[in-house]
């Protein structure tokens, strides 16, 4: 058994959920099990993810752990699994789920220009994190419902965003934008906060790419707007990877910056996009062997075995948000971001690691 087998197998065998509620940080590690179930047809991939479903929907298709006091677009991002847990079983239930996310996504608030609000609590702000929590979920339906209008407002929602966020000349996504312009984080003129978070743009390629495989051939006009966004936002952010070992840093063009350092989920997640972009030639070819390269490199560097014989892997940032105006010190700049702990397991690493390795399997 290799070290990453023995890490996802010892990783699965312990985990718990995250929180009690249904929520996005149990979703990037039943993505990641569902990816490397499809690379490998191991059966504790899917037992795992099958068995965690099996859990929190009913019978009747409802989740009694979802939060319906807030709209988060958070709490979508469990959804994406539930078309998994169908194709498998067959059991109904899960459709009905899905198609209760669908129908809370129907009244979930949006911004004049037509994107989600991060949340009820973040009104009138689009984060980068928020396009990788619903979009895949909704490109997803599209395909399997043949749902037009569902990929046109995709398509549209990730054109708004690159006008709302995306730097001409840095080639890079800022994290967040506050359409209201209010916030204490936000630029007064643009909306938009300071700097360049890699979770959150890890977070967007991952959805660009995603979403333009989910929507296949079905939507050929919705495909093509993500996969030129995709090859836009990946030659903008490859310029700043580490000439060494190819990974990223915790604030993208911040290298300079004492404390910064190479973020594992971030990093994860870029890797995650050019090995699958380049398996589905929506990017160049020529870019896996460098992707490939650097996924040995932060498998070498951040998967480490204890004294007791158990695998960790390190160097993932635990949280950053903006935000609210009850808590100032989220505001966006350099310090903060490099303020946060960095841990150890954390599920926004582990999924994402999951998912490159899962895309590293299918490129060998």
């Amino acid at each position: 058994m290799d070290q990453n087998t023995a890490f996802f197998t010892q990783y699965l065998k312990a985990y718990t959920p995250y929180k009690k509620s249904w929520n996005y940080e149990d979703s990037c590690v039943l993505v990641g099990a569902v990816d490397l179930y499809e690379a490998t047809g191991e059966s504790q991939y899917r037992d795992f993810v099958l068995s965690y479903l099996s859990r929190f929907v009913q019978a009747d298709g409802s989740i009694p752990n979802f939060d319906l006091k807030a709209y988060s677009i958070d709490n979508v991002a469990p959804g994406r699994a539930l078309f998994f847990a169908l194709r498998e079983t067959g059991d109904e239930r899960y459709e009905k789920a899905i198609r209760f996310h669908e129908d809370r996504l129907c009244t979930h608030p949006r911004t004049k220009d037509g994107n989600f609000w991060h949340k009820e609590i973040y009104p009138e702000q689009v984060w980068l994190d928020g396009l990788y929590m619903a979009q895949p979920f909704r490109a997803l339906y599209a395909e399997k419902y043949g749902d037009e209008s569902v990929a046109k407002d995709i398509a549209a929602q990730f054109t708004n965003v690159r006008r709302l966020l995306y730097n001409e000349k840095t080639g890079l996504y800022y994290h967040a934008c506050d359409t209201a312009k209010v916030q204490f984080w936000a630029d007064k003129e643009t909306g938009c906060s300071p700097n360049y978070w890699l979770r959150s743009m890890g977070w967007y390629l991952m959805a660009l790419c995603d979403c333009a495989d989910f929507l296949g051939d079905a939507f050929p006009g919705e495909k093509a707007v993500l996969t030129g966004l995709l090859q836009e936002a990946v030659r903008g952010i490859l310029p700043y990877a580490d000439k060494e070992t190819g990974l990223y840093y915790q604030v993208i063009d911040r290298s300079d910056v004492p404390g910064n350092y190479l973020e594992t989920s971030g990093s994860a997640m870029v890797l995650y996009t050019l090995l699958k972009g380049t398996r589905l030639g929506l990017l160049d070819k020529a870019l896996r062997p460098g992707a490939l390269n650097a996924l040995k490199n932060l498998t070498e560097r951040e998967l480490k075995q204890d004294d007791s014989g158990l695998w960790h892997l390190g160097g993932i940032c635990k949280v950053a948000g903006l935000g609210p105006a009850s808590n100032p010190t989220r505001d966006g700049s350099v310090r903060y971001y490099l303020s946060e702990p960095v841990v150890e397991d954390d599920a926004k690493g582990a999924g994402p690691y999951m998912m490159a390795v899962s895309e590293g399997l299918r490129a060998q």
